[in-house]
């Protein structure tokens, strides 16, 4: 390890906190070298360290949890590589690293929406959360993208809605309703697509449906999505 991960390292655990570990396991993070660090905590770190994708990758390599959470924010997106992103793909083991390297990183590269297409019929039950993960990341920030495009990832939503492993169904459920929420065409896409899930014979598939019509029919995002400017942007992850 270089002199500069050596000194994040030592500064994470500086900051450890045992208790915030048995309170993360008990929302299925993984305990597995996990130092109980919050999200806040990091990205201040990460703000001082600023983007560099070497010490993104010393950082993922270390396995902490935390540091890999830091890696995610900090790499730059325009050098990360596919072999990288399936590389991390594979490391993770608790959804909210899988989260923060999807939605903070992975949806803003080149290759974003081939990998979250592919992730999504995977057998992994992390990879195919990262693949709706980034569905999801890709709604919220993509300034660019067309209609069209997450139509056709609706499909991929309503094909594993089946899939009742708990950390998939809740990420088939934050992507359809990322996407209701992107503009009223959208909204109209996704609750067509949410009416069929919810006949299907699934219990997964009924919960992911009626989840996300609650919210995508509600008078607050109805009432959001009139009133948007068509000029006006998604926020970015920091």
């Amino acid at each position: 390890m270089s002199e500069v991960v050596d000194q994040v390292i030592s500064e994470l655990k500086s900051r450890a906190n045992p208790r915030n570990v048995e309170g993360m396991a008990r929302f299925g993070i993984s305990s597995e070298n996990t130092l109980g660090i919050s999200v806040t905590e990091l990205r201040k770190v990460a703000k001082r360290l600023g983007r560099d994708h070497s010490l993104a990758l010393e950082l993922w390599a270390t396995g902490i949890h935390e540091a890999r959470i830091l890696a995610a924010i900090i790499d730059e997106p325009t050098e990360v590589t596919k072999g990288q992103m399936e590389g991390w793909a594979k490391d993770f083991d608790s959804w909210d690293v899988c989260d923060q390297a999807t939605t903070c990183l992975f949806d803003r590269t080149p290759y974003a929406f081939e990998t979250a297409v592919e992730w999504s019929s995977r057998d992994e039950e992390y990879v195919k959360r990262a693949g709706f993960a980034m569905m999801a990341g890709l709604a919220v920030h993509d300034k660019a993208a067309a209609d069209d495009v997450f139509i056709s990832l609706l499909q991929h939503v309503k094909r594993e809605s089946l899939d009742d492993r708990r950390y998939v169904k809740k990420a088939v459920n934050w992507a359809l309703r990322q996407i209701g929420k992107r503009n009223l065409r959208l909204n109209k896409e996704a609750i067509r697509v949410a009416t069929e899930i919810s006949e299907m014979d699934s219990r997964a598939a009924r919960w992911i449906a009626s989840d996300a019509l609650r919210e995508l029919r509600s008078e607050a995002v109805q009432k959001r999505l009139r009133s948007k400017r068509p000029e006006a942007q998604p926020g970015r992850c920091p």
